[in-house]
């Protein structure tokens, strides 16, 4: 088992990107290994931050959106903003903390309002 190549942070050679580098390029991995790892130090002890380097070289275009795609896309974020007590949509993405809308999670105060 080999290890990785770590660089400092803003210190990786051209021909390297994150996810995020890649995306902004319309790039994906594209099923290719970790090729490399930033390391950022931190103060106090902590561990450094750490982010993952693809090969430029070896990305591939990012899949175009299909319709189905869409409608699945669609039917997620409908889910995540449908409230599972009142069942209606709350316009919003219902916060995790909550697990409901804020009407449903906070009723005393919607009442005084």
């Amino acid at each position: 088992m080999s290890t990785l190549p770590v660089y400092r942070w803003q210190l990786a050679p051209d021909g390297y990107a994150t996810r995020r580098q890649l995306r902004a390029r319309d790039l994906r991995p594209g099923g290719q290994d970790v090729a490399a790892q930033l390391e950022r130090p931190r103060r106090r002890g902590r561990p450094p931050l750490v982010a993952y380097l693809y090969r430029v070289d070896l990305a591939l275009p990012v899949r175009p959106m299909t319709p189905g795609r869409w409608r699945a896309h669609a039917a997620m974020m409908r889910a995540r903003r449908t409230c599972p007590e009142c069942h209606r949509d709350a316009g919003y993405v219902i916060p995790t903390s909550l697990g409901s809308c804020v009407t449903c999670a906070y009723p005393e105060e919607q009442r005084a309002a």
